[in-house]
């Protein structure tokens, strides 16, 4: 006889087809599984998505402020009223324009804000029979970015000294405290994300570790008929990841039903500083970031579920 070992007229499947298989029988038996149990994949969902929207929510919010600051230049500037009458608005113009700290000046003649005025308002019969324009010109100061702001209440209280001029309003405070809300915002966002992606963890740490219990015996079984600690483990990880995603899902529905309800009183709001209703970042990156999120947050609530309690099994 020759030292050779027979040959098994079957040979075993590729490895890689095996594997994938596999995956896809776990992947229908979760989605079996969930299926048979719609109000706790509801419930598990809603939970979810509420402690993802909530810190989502506050970091669009903070992205939309910065982007807004930045379109209003994101610079102090000064802004100057003249009396009535006033003729010396062009030449004070042409003087601050030749500042190396003044960016910009913009003037607006009595004329020019008489039809501003009229454009946003439908008061042209009462104005028409009013023998002067009740509005004074203006000058809009922005300075550069690297001006040095301790100097603007000096340039203000100079320029509260020319002649005609009847209000200077220093607009530096309305912007500070926008960027201070916007960073308010954006480190609140960061407590509450970490906060509600820890409650996300424990939710689904929860149901994956009820559904363990439910397939106790199962997993017994599969232990003693020499399934690894992977294959014991892949199926609850399933659950992580689909209770997650799904939660994910959930919170971009929800920031969406918020952007809805807030979206006239925004308008409104925006509307009184001349500016548009534009809102960016809710996009399909924010939908993808929040579905990925959930699906990363409900992977390790199901890891943590699975070593707390697999590791108390006897048989393994």
């Amino acid at each position: 006889m020759s030292g050779k070992r027979p040959t098994s007229p079957w040979p075993p499947p590729p490895r890689r087809s095996s594997w994938r298989r596999d995956h896809h029988r776990v992947l229908q038996d979760v989605l079996d599984f969930t299926s048979n149990r719609v109000a706790t994949s509801l419930l598990v969902w809603t939970l979810v998505g509420i402690a993802l929207a909530l810190p989502a929510s506050l970091m669009l919010a903070q992205s939309n402020l910065s982007r807004l600051t930045a379109d209003w230049g994101g610079r102090p500037g000064i802004s100057v009223y003249f009396e009535l009458g006033a003729k010396d608005a062009p030449l004070l113009a042409v003087r601050l324009e030749e500042q190396p700290e003044v960016e910009s000046v913009q003037l607006t003649t009595q004329d020019d804000a008489l039809r501003e005025f009229l454009a946003y308002t439908n008061l042209h019969e009462a104005l028409a029979d009013l023998e002067t324009n009740p509005l004074p010109a203006s000058l809009r100061v922005t300075f550069r970015v690297d001006a040095d702001l301790s100097a603007l209440e000096a340039e203000a209280t100079r320029l509260r000294q020319e002649n005609g001029v009847a209000e200077v309003v220093v607009e530096r405070t309305w912007l500070q405290r926008i960027n201070v809300a916007g960073r308010l915002a954006q480190r609140l966002g960061i407590v509450m994300g970490a906060l509600f992606a820890v409650g996300a963890v424990l939710i689904t740490s929860t149901t994956v570790r009820l559904a363990i219990e439910a397939q106790l015996d199962e997993l017994k079984v599969m232990k003693l008929v020499g399934a690894s600690n992977a294959q014991i483990r892949r199926p609850f990880l399933y659950f992580g990841a689909f209770y997650g995603a799904g939660g994910g899902l959930f919170a971009a529905m929800l920031v969406s039903i918020a952007l809805l309800i807030l979206e006239a009183p925004l308008r409104e709001l925006l509307g009184s500083f001349n500016e548009t209703l534009e809102l960016h970042g809710f996009d399909f990156r924010f939908v993808l970031g929040l579905f990925a999120t959930g699906a990363a947050l409900g992977i390790v609530g199901a890891m943590l579920a699975v070593r707390q309690r697999l590791s108390r099994l006897d048989v393994l």
